[in-house]
């Protein structure tokens, strides 16, 4: 009898024109903590959706051995009777429900007559709740609560399940360090309870933190699986980009000329509270061929200082100058924003940033439509000409631009961003959090164009949640501290401890 909970051996998916899973071999020993690791694209999240029965049996090749049972999943249900819960990155909560009733979804405590028993709901979820450390009123609704705290609810809800195995796909993406660290922990406890957990994740840190044992899948083939006194971030990065990475972020020379943005005296207030400050009196410059990090915790007001920025999508009151090339312009609306030559990409790619169901031809084109335009129509044949080039230039893995975006990896997507606003050819270009949940090979990726955009003369900003990111790309750092910037940088200067101060450094009371 093997000690493993799980076996999958020689699984292999395929999806029209691609071979996404190939003879994938994976053994997930029974009470451990096993981490998969690969560049986006690898094939990790599908691998997961063949083991819970997303892809059900006789869409794939080869078997799943779930306690030394050949297992045949027809779909989600299927594979939650039997103890394997999934946790998407997407969190599947129902926003306008209660705590309770997500918790027990399609799962409903039953009274006399089959009504739902409330009272009993109410209880049995308080229990669930306090598992996961969460004091919430259960019968809170689910959009009153932070992210950190959904995703503590949908571990409660695997735990309502009787999960034997928990699945989590990029479960800290989108937390901030205090709700990771949290959520890592409560996956070291749950294994001390005895259940299994398989963790997707991008961050080599948490890895090296939780995992007793990581597998590395590249290319839809496993490449081996290392134990954890044998871990190392170089080892894995190796594995997962097939070649060493001796540099973390590519060689810069910066080639920077006069002054191109200048942002005097901006200042921006709460959209629903307009007596709150949220951006300060912030001032910074920006010069041609140079990049600009901007560090601050989680609230600090980054994003809405870009967003503010960039055709005043976020914020009332807005106050403030901006000047290109020391001529004073207007950024009232997105539309002139981009026509004065400043260019703004999300954070939220998903939402904001990208038209998931559109392919990726009109993604890269719908923000320089009139560029494409010919007797007030878009002419197709130069738009899929355009998008193309940029699938070829940004290597874009997708083998046609008639792909929907949605379909695409995290790294690839954010590639379909950014040749959007690339086409769009901005003077200042703003990103925010451009490597959030993409691997290190497709970050090195994303480093080097915008190193190309600095050498082609353009002004970056860059807004990022990772000090060694804005120490390792750019030229020059601001801190920004309750919507304030408190200081001011060269690289060469900075350290993590200087900055560090600087973001934590409170407003005059």
């Amino acid at each position: 009898m093997t000690t493993n909970i799980l076996e999958m051996r020689s699984i292999t998916k395929t999806f029209p024109g691609v071979k996404a899973l190939a003879n994938v071999t994976l053994g997930v020993e029974r009470g451990e903590v096993h981490a998969i690791c690969g560049e986006n694209g690898a094939g990790k999240s599908t691998l997961m959706k063949v083991l819970s029965g997303v892809y059900p049996h006789g869409t794939y090749d080869g078997d799943i051995v779930f306690e030394n049972e050949v297992v045949e999943f027809k779909d989600l249900t299927d594979s939650e009777s039997k103890g394997i819960v999934i946790i998407h990155q997407e969190l599947a909560l129902s926003p306008y429900m209660s705590i309770a009733e997500n918790i027990f979804l399609n799962n409903e405590l039953k009274g006399p007559g089959g009504l739902i028993d409330w009272n009993k709901t109410d209880f049995e979820a308080a229990k669930l709740l306090a598992r996961v450390g969460l004091k919430e009123n259960p019968r809170t609704r689910i959009m009153d609560i932070g992210v950190g705290k959904q995703q503590l609810v949908e571990i409660a809800k695997a735990l309502s399940k009787q999960v034997k195995l928990l699945i989590l796909d990029e479960p800290t993406a989108a937390l901030n360090d205090e709700d990771s660290d949290h959520l890592l922990d409560l996956i070291l406890h749950l294994k001390g309870q005895g259940i299994t957990s398989i963790i997707i994740s991008h961050k080599l840190n948490e890895i090296k933190k939780v995992a007793d044992s990581v597998t590395v899948i590249r290319d839809g083939k496993t490449i081996e699986t290392i134990a954890k006194a044998d871990v190392t971030e170089d080892r894995i990065i190796n594995d997962m980009v097939g070649r060493d990475l001796e540099h973390r972020y590519p060689d810069h020379t910066p080639n920077i000329g006069e002054e191109l943005l200048r942002v005097e005296d901006w200042t921006a207030h709460h959209p629903q509270d307009s007596s709150r400050v949220v951006v300060d009196n912030v001032n910074l410059n920006v010069r041609a061929g140079e990049i600009v990090g901007i560090a601050g915790l989680m609230g600090a007001g980054r994003t809405e200082f870009a967003m503010s920025l960039f055709g005043r999508s976020y914020g009332s009151n807005i106050s403030g100058r901006v000047y290109l090339r020391g001529e004073q312009i207007k950024t009232r609306t997105v539309a002139e924003s981009i026509e004065n030559g400043i260019a703004y990409a999300t954070e939220d790619r998903k939402t904001y940033g990208l038209n998931l169901i559109e392919d990726i031809k009109r993604n890269i084109s719908m923000a320089s439509l009139k560029k494409l335009e010919k007797f007030g129509l878009v002419h197709d044949n130069e738009e899929y000409a355009v998008a193309n080039e940029y699938r070829r230039s940004m290597n874009i893995k997708a083998p046609s631009v008639l792909v929907k975006t949605g379909k695409l990896s995290g790294g690839n997507q954010q590639k379909v961003v950014l040749s959007k606003w690339i086409y769009a050819n901005p003077d200042v270009l703003i990103l925010d959090e451009p490597t959030r949940g993409i691997d290190v090979g497709a970050k090195y990726e994303i480093y080097s164009i915008i190193n190309r955009l600095a050498g082609e003369g353009k002004g970056i900003i860059v807004i990022s949640s990772e000090l060694p990111e804005l120490l390792g790309i750019c030229d020059r750092l601001y801190a920004l501290s309750e919507g304030r910037i408190t200081g001011e940088m060269p690289v060469e200067e900075a350290t993590p401890e200087s900055m560090l101060k600087l973001m934590t450094m409170e407003k005059p009371r």
